[in-house]
């Protein structure tokens, strides 16, 4: 029988939970010295004098770098701040870097250094800077993108809704802060480092310091969540291999709580217009989604908000605009489901608000709106089943029993809410490598320069070369996350289980036609399997589902939560049901997350993060969290990979803090349009 869809625990979990899981800061290397950030206090200006002599004489200490002598780089990138010149851009920018013996003196030193700026008025004022907006692209896609006529589709409309959604920044608070361990053998590298890639981490480093990229070995077994924060190379990757280079031993740098606020990354404030027009039977005539959100000045990083609302719902006229708006802020990031977890947040409430002018179930709806074709390309998708999605989940959920009008359910003296919103994310694939070996003793090595992020993926490897070649999985070993292995994509974008398994099973597959009476072991084959670039030609591949979720809100004292959560998905073949589930669960968690909690507080007075740590920057704990019932229709996508699976990984989000934010208003009657929804927003 395949295993295959199995439920199997996951091979790593005994080493997770006894301690033999080695993550980056972890490897007990010789000689390691200690290395720790010096950030900036001002968001814009420059660095007029540094004076570190009394950092200089600490104990334990072996260099400090500054601006004033740090090697110069041949090949610096600009979006990254690498002590090369006296300019400061953000607050929270990297000035220095104190190498000392332990941790402690390091962080000792780095007090005693003492900076003088010149500061100029910075731009920390995001609705000021609409006018000065500009257009930008998200992965090679325009952020402008229009289809049909909108204007047409508005006049025709007998029904309008025309709001602002807004989000704001969000910080991804993986457990694992960020850390390197880098040290150098004459001109060659090796550098541990937390990163959902490391074959573009060998990559960059290479191109820097203008060595070889076969100079470069970068080492990531284990990931301690990133959620697109560990995806992009930061400052103090580099600051490492410099810091190592410059003191001529293995340093490790690790940014503390506070630190991983600023420098590396965060998700950007949107402000979100959304106008719908419709027919008064619910046909959607136009949809116009303008989105504005926060880069840097150092690097522009579109959040591709209104990209949803191309291919969400059945309309001829659609107009899909997006601006960035630079602020003295550090560059912003992919934080899991990237712009599609804001822009469906948006679209699904703007639905919902829809639905009840026109007096219809949320749920009819969009089934009166529901894209047999992307409405984008007119092509098929390469699978869609959400029909499905809300026949089970509305079955499971018992949506036929909600009452239509607001605060007319009710548990005692809680106000009850039911509301409801689709999930999407695209379906990605990247070409991917893979080594299977069949060694002496009977055992296989499955080997791939991807990574272990949380998301199973040293399990679902092992599931799909034991199917392939007919072997248990526990006579499986998987190697993962070293450039020293078959190099594999970014695990993010939802796509390392659709990249990577197809080229196990072909490698796997290579490894049987091989396997003759006359072979002697080891047997091995290296397959690269790239996608079909012809796919988006002919058709469309997301993935769909769909969410409904309940609500209790206490009125005195506006406080909201979130009872039970159902969620149906369509995401193809499921190669492993357990972690699977676990993708949802997580997934869903983060919707509620965005809904009700995560807000980053900047100072505008000087771009400071003022609730930069665990305490006070809000994530929900087991307590905000109630009965969560996740499934898919299990049905495989052969049309996108060999194995008919797609990635899971953010789609649990998507949607997710809108249906929230639905059950809100129909608990309440109280349409709040600014996220997080928290209690003083309820406050009668």
């Amino acid at each position: 029988m395949s295993v295959i869809g199995q439920p199997l625990a996951r091979i790593d979990g005994r080493l997770k939970v006894t301690g033999g899981a080695k993550f980056t800061a972890e490897f007990p290397i010789p000689g390691l010295v200690h290395a720790f950030v010096v950030q900036s206090t001002i968001s814009c200006g420059r660095i007029t004098a540094i004076d570190s002599a009394d950092a200089e004489r600490t104990a334990g200490v072996l260099a400090v770098l500054t601006p004033n002598n740090a090697p110069k780089l041949p090949s610096p990138q600009q979006r990254l701040s690498l002590l090369q010149d006296d300019k400061i851009h953000y607050n929270a920018q990297p000035v220095a870097v104190v190498v000392a013996a332990s941790l402690e003196q390091a962080q000792y030193a780095a007090s005693l250094i003492r900076i003088q700026y010149q500061s100029e008025p910075p731009h920390l004022d995001f609705k000021a800077g609409f006018p000065r907006s500009y257009p930008g692209s998200h992965v090679g896609e325009p952020g402008d993108l229009s289809f049909g006529d909108v204007e047409a589709g508005l006049r025709e409309a007998a029904i309008h809704v025309d709001r602002v959604y807004t989000t704001p920044i969000q910080h991804h608070c993986p457990m694992e802060p960020h850390a390197t361990i880098a040290q150098w053998d004459g001109d060659r590298l090796t550098v541990h480092d937390s990163s959902q890639y490391v074959y573009a981490r060998k990559g960059s480093l290479a191109e820097i310091f203008r060595i070889p990229e076969g100079n470069v070995r970068v080492i990531a077994l284990f990931v301690g969540g990133g959620f697109g924060c560990k995806g992009e190379i930061w400052s103090h990757v580099v600051l490492a291999a410099m810091a190592a280079r410059q003191v001529n031993r293995p340093v490790k740098l690790v940014l503390d709580r506070q630190q991983m606020f600023g420098p590396v990354g965060a998700r950007p404030m949107t402000h979100q217009h959304v106008t719908l027009g419709a027919t008064r039977e619910g046909k959607l005539t136009a949809i116009r989604h303008e989105v504005h959100s926060n880069t840097s000045f150092l690097e522009d990083y579109l959040e591709s908000a209104a990209f949803p609302s191309r291919s969400m719902y059945a309309c001829a006229n659609v107009s899909t605009i997006s601006r960035l708006v630079q602020l003295n802020l550090g560059t912003p990031t992919y934080m899991r489901a990237p712009g599609v977890a804001t822009g469906t947040y948006a679209l699904e409430v703007a639905m919902d608000e829809l639905a009840y002018e026109l007096q219809l179930d949320p749920l009819q709806l969009r089934l009166l709106n529901y894209a047999d074709l992307d409405p984008q390309t007119k092509h098929p998708f390469t699978e869609k089943h959400l029909r499905e999605c809300y026949q089970q989940g509305a079955d499971k959920f018992g949506w036929s029993r909600r009452n239509h009008q607001p605060r007319s359910m009710r548990d005692g003296s809680l106000l009850i809410g039911w509301g409801m919103a689709t999930e999407t994310y695209p379906a990605n694939r990247q070409p991917a490598s893979a080594l299977v070996r069949v060694k002496p003793d009977g055992r296989v090595l499955v080997a791939s320069a991807t990574h272990e992020i949380g998301n199973g993926t040293y399990t679902v490897l092992a599931q799909v070369a034991a199917d392939a070649l007919g072997f248990s999985p526990d006579l499986i070993d998987v190697e993962i996350g070293d450039t020293v292995l078959p190099e594999s994509p970014i695990s993010a974008g939802s796509m390392t289980v659709a990249s990577v398994t197809p080229a196990v099973q072909a490698a796997a597959m290579e490894v049987r036609r091989k396997w003759t009476p006359e072979a002697k072991l080891p047997i091995e084959a290296v397959v690269k399997v790239s996608p079909d670039r012809n796919l988006k030609k002919s058709f469309a591949p997301h993935s769909f589902g769909a969410v409904f979720a309940e609500v209790s809100v206490n009125e005195p004292i506006g406080m909201v939560r979130v009872r039970r959560v159902v969620a149906v998905y369509d995401v193809g073949r499921l190669i492993n049901e357990r972690t699977a589930k676990s993708q949802f669960i997580s997934g869903i968690v983060w919707g509620i997350s965005l809904a009700l909690h995560e807000d980053t507080h900047v100072d505008s007075r000087n771009g400071r993060i003022v609730n930069a740590n665990l305490a006070e920057y809000h994530i929900p704990v087991n307590m905000d969290i109630g009965a969560i019932d996740v499934s898919a229709v299990d049905i495989p996508d052969m049309k996108l990979d060999p194995l008919g699976a797609r990635g899971i990984g953010e789609i649990g989000i998507t949607g997710t803090g809108a249906a929230i934010a639905n059950a809100i208003f129909h608990a309440t009657g109280k349409r709040i349009r600014e996220l997080p929804i928290t209690p003083d927003k309820l406050l009668p």
